[in-house]
């Protein structure tokens, strides 16, 4: 099977002319002429990226998810092919729905029409990797019901097994291959999947995200009824609205656009610097705004299979990034690109400030509503090549996610203006990490690990001298231990008392906290 597979894939490539695409991309002449001279039944008239494309469309699922994931990677695409590579969609036929109530039945252990008082046949969405029907709940309540399409994980492995194969080889051929990473990306790839594939980690994200903005008039999600869920199905609260895409309808339901774009924005900031926990997969298909009761005019996020995670450094890192790009600082720039490690140690700082400004200043002459972070960001990544730029893990999807919030914010008001809209959300979040506020809270935060290892202090130095003491007999020694045991002791007692000095300074603080808040 697996031959047959490897046999269809290499038609399909041939077809398509993949390989003359390898060959330039080689730079390997001998190779080029090979394929130049086996044209026949073939047509290499349509642009590189839309041959690429179309074949993994006829490749199936898998490969268009991977196209989908390395459109992403615009550190390692031609500009071209990244663009084409993004456009690619999950238009995958739906599943029998027997095979669809049979896996709810393996996975919950009762047949659907025990589980819900009514449950739809005819699926409502399919994508590659599930597909979602409408049932009611026994109470009444409205739910969507995800199913994993079956045989998927098989189908799955296979074709990883062939992609690995195929990186590793185009790592040792490709002069480019290493700085390029191939086997990473494809490894990359397949902890998405596999994150994708597991029902129970999606439900999981999606709780996170509801509790996350649970007082919040900007974003809705569906909240999960784990009862129901497994790692192949997940019962979700079914949600009302309008694909955020179709602004027709919006307009028609009242919604204010310029609005919803700037709220749009603001969440993605929250998501990222406050949560550090964002919603990765936020193309128009997955976003809907409700147009009735609570929800009017309100975000409604869908399919929490991929999200992203910061961690405390990597968020004050993208802030001060933000911030210097904001005030066109780029010696700020290349400074904290070279402290990250997000560039070799060796790497000279006004060179790569010249090249950041030379990248930077053509965009940013234009006024600022016509300023594209997208294509700062291409410009950026096009210099990162030159000096070896690692484009950290956890920054690709934070990159995709903000291409596809400019992208939606500017379809809902192409007057949008990013930059004006994230710099005072970017300030205030850097005054409370930086200022009183935030030292205040990161006391609060440390406030009970010093509360538990302060009375311990003088029992953990007794414990220490007290094995001291053992090891050693002879009297020079046990002088010796005596003495320092004094010392000890009279440090001890400066502990403690600094101790309790720090707890009141932190009672203090915590006063002072409450009356700022």
């Amino acid at each position: 099977m697996r031959l047959l597979r490897l046999f269809k894939i290499l038609w399909v490539a041939r077809r398509y002319g993949l390989d003359k695409i390898l060959a330039d991309a080689l730079g390997m002449p001998l190779l080029l002429k090979l394929v130049d001279s086996l044209r026949w039944g073939r047509d290499f008239s349509s642009p590189r990226g839309a041959r690429l494309r179309l074949a993994l469309e006829e490749l199936g699922p898998i490969f268009v998810k991977f196209g989908q994931v390395l459109s992403t990677r615009r550190d390692l695409l031609p500009t071209d092919i990244a663009d084409e590579l993004a456009g690619l969609q999950d238009n995958v036929p739906p599943f029998d729905s027997d095979l669809a109530i049979a896996q709810i039945e393996r996975s919950l252990g009762q047949h659907p029409s025990a589980l819900f008082r009514s449950f739809e046949r005819d699926p409502v969405a399919s994508a590659s990797i599930a597909q979602v029907h409408f049932a009611v709940l026994h109470d009444g309540r409205e739910v969507a019901v995800k199913v994993l399409r079956p045989g998927m994980k098989l189908v799955i492995e296979k074709d990883l097994a062939l992609m690995s194969s195929a990186a590793g080889l185009l790592e040792m051929l490709w002069a480019d291959g290493k700085r390029l990473r191939p086997r990473e990306v494809v490894a990359e790839f397949d902890t998405y999947l596999h994150d994708e594939l597991d029902l129970m980690r999606e439900a999981a994200n999606a709780s996170q995200l509801r509790r996350n903005f649970s007082d919040s008039k900007l974003l809705r999600v569906p909240e999960m009824f784990w009862d129901y869920c497994s790692q192949d199905v997940i019962v979700m609260e079914r949600m009302y609205g309008i694909p955020v895409s179709q602004t027709a309808r919006l307009l028609e339901a009242g919604i204010d656009l310029k609005k919803l774009s700037r709220d749009g924005v603001e969440i993605f900031f929250t998501q990222v610097f406050r949560d550090g926990f964002f919603h990765a997969d936020m193309h128009p298909g997955n976003i809907y705004v409700g147009a009735s009761g609570d929800d009017f005019n309100r975000y409604i996020a869908l399919d929490f299979g991929i999200v992203g995670t910061l961690t405390d450094s990597d968020k004050n890192y993208l802030a001060q990034n933000f911030l210097a790009f904001f005030r066109r600082d780029y010696k700020r720039v290349a400074t904290l690109h070279i402290e990250s490690g997000w560039v070799p140690p060796d790497t000279r700082e006004d060179e790569l400030e010249a090249a950041i400004r030379a990248c930077c200043e053509p965009i940013f002459d234009r006024p600022l509503a016509q300023i594209s972070f997208g294509q700062v960001l291409l410009r950026l990544f096009q210099t990162s090549r030159r000096f070896n730029v690692e484009v950290q893990p956890q920054l690709v999807l934070l990159q995709k996610t903000l291409l596809n919030i400019e992208g939606l914010g500017r379809q809902l008001d192409p007057e949008l203006d990013l930059w004006v809209t994230a710099k005072p959300f970017l300030e205030r979040w850097m005054k409370e990490q930086i200022g009183p506020r935030g030292f205040i809270l990161r006391m609060r935060q440390e406030a009970t690990q010093f509360a538990h290892l302060l009375p311990q202090l003088p029992r953990l130095a007794h414990t220490v001298l007290t094995r001291l003491a053992d090891q050693h007999e002879d009297p020079a020694t046990l002088r010796m231990i005596r003495e320092q045991a004094r010392i000890n002791r009279l440090l001890t007692l400066g502990m403690v008392v600094l101790g309790a000095t720090l707890c009141g300074v932190l009672v203090l603080l915590y006063s002072l906290s409450v009356r700022i808040q």
